[in-house]
């Protein structure tokens, strides 16, 4: 089975203690954490509370500990050695929105922006236990929940949250690596169960959403933070997209997808966040449908803004620069739309400081002073309010790695994209809400009106250039895109030459899933390793 284990990943000992303070402040136990966190038991004393000592069964007593426990499932996707740094999108870099330096410590991302990316990559990891991590605390969580002594809407409300995020846990997991093992209960960590098959695996996905929608309220009052049924109804329509395309090619599910994207739309919850550059800077605005919640303060710092995604070129005033870990490709950036969305998405003048240390030169991303050459994120340089890349329109200055931004995993966008997407393909193609749902994010945009008229096909395909422009470098859109409709032969021959080269005998049809960490194979001699790896 994927073994508890400490992942690879940026915390310390010390770093841990913060962390653990924080846990504290917010009335975790050490328990809530131990439950599916056994990650961090090589930094934590395990003698310095009793509750240590608890098991599962013992623990569940009142709402609080419940509330801890799930608590701490968040907080399992939201770590470091999850989705709080980029190593967690190591194998979206086949994607055309990221590529990455072709030298540097980048060599993780360089293999698989190459799709060259094997088993042994350590950056890997976090792919593979961050999502694991999050499912072990939720199976402890559903089956214990009706134990505690609270009233049924309190602990469905809580179970509720587990399904969701135990579902999203395996929609990253088979996305990523096809098959895995169904695990829905707590099990021994010496077992090692097989990989189900990629359908058996949505068949969980679904029914944990579906009893999700049944056990979540519409909206928690004053909690942004918390899954609702709203982020359930959202999550399923994209579920039920991706099913439309490969591996599985169920297009009877376009229906379900625009139901429960339609679901969502008339709910009237949502709008769009104007500007669009607003998205970026601020938290939990209008379209924030379910995001991860970070605290640099509190230790759960995300780290994949900021310092990650500035020009290695960018030197600050106090002395901080740029990572270089990721950047969008030279011709997605020349394909994008002329439009005030892609102003606010490509950082395209790099300011260079000078000898004096205190002026800045503007430079164009072209410039042969600039060391990549490429285009760069605007979008998530600055964090929230400016706790990533403090700056004026001449002079940086501060860069920090780490930022308090939510990262959004689904805003109002992806739901009114899958329903014009999941409406158009349905039927008899597009109809007049169909065209409604894509020409309100193109509205925002900065874009007229989508031509009416189009076929079902050439409108599926306006969505998904759509998409990858709204979505433009958040950490897996686009990719799940180039998986589901098998676009690697497309966007690879349309690559510039400047980019990382792609072996001219590369497999594309090898390289949709990525490989299962080698450390895990050993683990599980009975698994087959994904073709190609």
């Amino acid at each position: 089975m994927p073994r508890l284990t400490r992942p690879v990943c940026g915390w310390d000992c010390n770093g841990f203690m913060t962390f653990k303070k924080r846990i504290m402040k917010i009335k975790y136990s050490i328990l809530s954490i131990l439950l599916g966190a056994a990650a961090f038991s090589g930094c934590q004393n395990l003698t310095e509370d009793p509750k240590a000592n608890l098991t599962p069964g013992t623990y569940f007593k009142t709402q609080s500990d419940l509330d801890g426990a799930v608590s701490a499932i968040y907080v399992q996707f939201a770590r470091d050695g999850a989705w709080g740094f980029t190593n967690r999108s190591t194998s979206y870099f086949g994607s055309d929105d990221f590529t990455t330096d072709p030298g540097l410590n980048k060599e993780d991302f360089r293999l698989f922006d190459r799709l060259s990316g094997g088993s042994g990559n350590l950056s890997m990891v976090a792919q593979w236990q961050g999502p694991w991590q999050g499912i072990y605390q939720a199976n402890n969580v559903i089956a214990n929940y009706a134990k505690v002594n609270s009233t049924d809407e309190q602990k469905n409300q809580s179970a509720g949250q587990a399904y969701f995020l135990r579902a999203l846990g395996y929609y990253y997991l088979v996305r990523t690596f096809g098959p895995v093992p169904v695990i829905l209960t707590p099990i021994d960590v010496d077992d090692r169960p097989d990989r189900d098959p990629i359908e058996k695996v949505y068949e969980a996905i679904i029914a944990d959403l579906q009893k999700a929608k049944e056990m979540l309220p519409v909206k928690f009052d004053g909690a942004p933070g918390k899954a609702d049924q709203m982020a359930a109804r959202s999550l399923l329509a994209d579920v039920y997209l991706t099913m439309t395309g490969w591996p599985l090619n169920q297009t009877a599910n376009y229906a379900q997808a625009a139901a429960e994207a339609d679901a969502v739309m008339k709910s009237a919850q949502f709008n769009l966040s104007t500007p669009y550059a607003q998205v970026f800077t601020t938290n939990n605005g209008p379209e924030s449908i379910f995001g991860l919640q970070y605290n640099v303060n509190g230790g759960l710092p995300l780290r994949s803004a900021g310092s990650s995604c500035v020009p290695l070129d960018e030197v600050a005033t106090n002395g901080s620069s740029g990572w270089d870990d990721y950047y969008p490709e030279i011709n997605f950036y020349k394909k994008a739309p002329k439009c005030k969305r892609t102003d606010d998405t490509f950082y395209t003048t790099l300011k260079l400081r000078q000898p004096d240390g205190k002026t800045f030169k503007l430079v164009s991303w072209d410039s042969p002073e600039t060391h990549a050459r490429h285009p760069y994120y605007k979008k998530f340089r600055a964090g929230l309010n400016g706790d990533g890349v403090s700056e004026t329109e001449t002079a940086i200055n501060s860069i920090n790695p780490s930022t308090n931004k939510v990262y959004d995993i689904i805003r109002y966008p992806l739901v009114l994209l899958a329903y014009a997407e999941a409406s158009a393909m349905s039927g008899g193609g597009p109809t007049a809400a169909s065209y409604a749902a894509i020409n309100e994010v193109r509205k925002r945009a900065g874009l007229p009106n989508l031509t009416p008229g189009l076929s079902a096909t050439a409108f599926r395909d306006s969505v998904v250039y759509e998409r990858a422009y709204e979505f433009a470098g958040e950490f897996g859109v686009r990719w799940f895109d180039i998986v589901r409709l098998q676009l690697l032969p497309k966007i690879v021959a349309e690559r510039s030459a400047e980019e990382n080269p792609i072996p001219a005998n590369t497999n594309f049809a090898q390289k949709y899933l990525a490989p299962i960490p080698v450390n895990e194979m050993a683990r599980n001699p009975k698994w087959q390793q994904n073709e190609g790896y």
